[in-house]
């Protein structure tokens, strides 16, 4: 029984789309056939064409073996390199410390 993926949110498809000509682009600018960049990514070229067609079924271990063929395995330090919410969240949960009571006992007058 095929696996069957649910649908992705449009904004998610477009980025897998554009991920996908961008590699497209990527092997074509080297002159590279599909079959080579399959070959060196050790996918099938059926897999390479549904990665350059954006088709979300495709393992991300998929995408950084073709990045690699194409010598653009550099470009995953970028993924989620700068999380601006997650460090706003983290702020908004740290406290400030509350002042300490000064430890010295209370000299009582007579």
């Amino acid at each position: 029984m095929p696996r069957i993926t649910p649908p992705l949110p449009p904004r998610l498809q477009r980025t897998l789309d554009g991920l996908g000509q961008k590699l497209q682009l990527a092997r074509l600018r080297r002159l590279y056939t599909a079959e080579l960049v399959a070959e060196r990514a050790g996918i099938s070229r059926a897999t390479l064409s549904r990665a350059e067609h954006g088709d979300p079924a495709v393992a991300l271990g998929t995408y950084a073996r073709i990045l690699l063929a194409l010598n653009l395995d550099g470009d995953l330090e970028g993924i989620a390199r700068d999380d601006e919410l997650g460090r706003k969240l983290q702020d908004l949960a740290l406290t400030t410390p509350k002042r300490v009571r000064s430890r010295t006992p209370k000299v009582q007058e007579p």
